[in-house]
């Protein structure tokens, strides 16, 4: 019999990196994501020892289970600009070390937006830029090596790149370091950008679709949101889980596909400070599961 998923949430470092463990322990959640500085910063302040210690200790009190990362949302490799380019290496370079630092594994990332210079120019730039931004980390810590950078699907708005399964086949196969790099699902990202997850069919069609291109060996993580807005609008607006156009079928699909079996799956659902949403969310995706 095949596990079943790893179930948790993104949770709020308000207070403390240390914090947000404390806060998934709270829920019960078995997989982390967080920030591990403001996201819409440029140039946070170092990690301090303090910060580093204190994180792992929380982390020993909750057990083995898997946290990850995600990335600023300034950061845009794919950026055509050469300023912003170079200053987004050197950022995604930091939260590399970051996570080296406090023994984080997957670094979650968006794929970036190429800015009007098309999808394959996009593409190209994307993997000079983290080709860089992988070596320059190296550099800064020796430990970024262990830190997998997941590929996140993405909704396709704008010019931003990583909404079709092949545009994130082509940077892995592109990539000097390929086996840096896995993949992340997010559903509301996939339904928006016109992968139908709803029914047993066309769910199992998206699969094969995504092992022919990326592999399925290379999906390493799930975000769980449904989103209010209907197949293929290129939005991305994320909604309670069974409240928005995906429904709980395409959750019931995903959490039981043997092909992400003890995969971390965690929620970006709309929060509230005391944590009942995710509470109640999490409550509802435990129920699909099958026993």
């Amino acid at each position: 019999m095949p596990g079943q998923p790893l179930l948790g949430a993104h949770c709020s470092t308000a207070g403390g990196l240390n914090l947000a463990v404390q806060r998934i322990m709270d829920l019960g959640g078995q997989a982390l994501q967080i920030f591990t500085r403001n996201q819409r910063q440029w140039n946070p302040r170092p990690l301090n020892d303090q910060e580093t210690d204190l994180f792992k200790q929380a982390r020993q009190l909750w057990g083995s289970y898997p946290v990850m990362a995600h990335d600023s949302y300034l950061i845009n490799l794919a950026n055509p600009d050469e300023q912003m380019r170079s200053r987004s290496i050197k950022a995604q370079a930091r939260e590399l070390e970051r996570c080296a630092l406090l023994g984080i594994d997957l670094l979650v990332t968006h794929p970036g937006a190429h800015k009007g210079q098309g999808v394959d120019k996009g593409i190209k730039t994307y993997v000079r830029s983290l080709d860089e931004s992988l070596a320059t980390a190296l550099e800064l810590h020796p430990d970024t090596s262990r830190v997998m950078v997941l590929l996140e699907t993405t909704s396709g708005q704008g010019t931003v790149l990583g909404r079709d399964f092949n545009e994130l086949a082509a940077i892995i196969q592109a990539c000097t370091f390929p086996d840096r790099l896995g993949v992340c699902l997010d559903t509301c990202h996939m339904f928006a950008a016109g992968y139908d997850l709803r029914t047993e069919k066309s769910y199992f069609q998206v699969m094969a679709s995504l092992d022919r291109t990326v592999g399925l060996d290379r999906v390493r993580a799930v975000h769980l949101n449904d989103t209010r807005t209907p197949l293929g609008s290129s939005r991305d607006r994320h909604e309670h889980i069974g409240k928005g156009e995906l429904g709980l079928e395409a959750f019931r699909l995903v959490l039981n596909d043997p092909a992400l079996a003890n995969t971390p799956m965690v929620l970006e659902t709309p929060k509230d400070k005391a944590g009942q949403w995710d509470r109640q969310n999490l409550e509802t995706l435990h129920s699909l599961l099958r026993t």
